[in-house]
C-alpha cells in the first residue's frame, strides 16, 4: 500500500511503539510512528514530541 501525499489510516500493531506529539498549530495531542509526524486533525507538519 503506498500513502504518498497524506497519512496512512493503519492500524498500529502491538509492540510497535509510537512517540506522543502535540501540534503546534491546533493543538492536537497525537501518537504515531514515522520519521516525518504530521496532526491528524489539520495536517500541520508543526508538531513538537510531547
Amino acid at each position: 500500500m503506498c500513502s504518498a501525499g497524506g497519512p496512512a489510516d493503519i492500524e498500529i500493531e502491538e509492540g510497535v511503539q509510537g512517540k506522543s506529539y502535540i501540534c503546534n498549530t491546533c493543538g492536537e495531542k497525537f501518537t504515531t510512528v514515522g520519521k516525518h509526524p504530521m496532526c491528524p486533525s489539520c495536517q500541520s507538519e508543526d508538531v513538537t514530541p510531547a
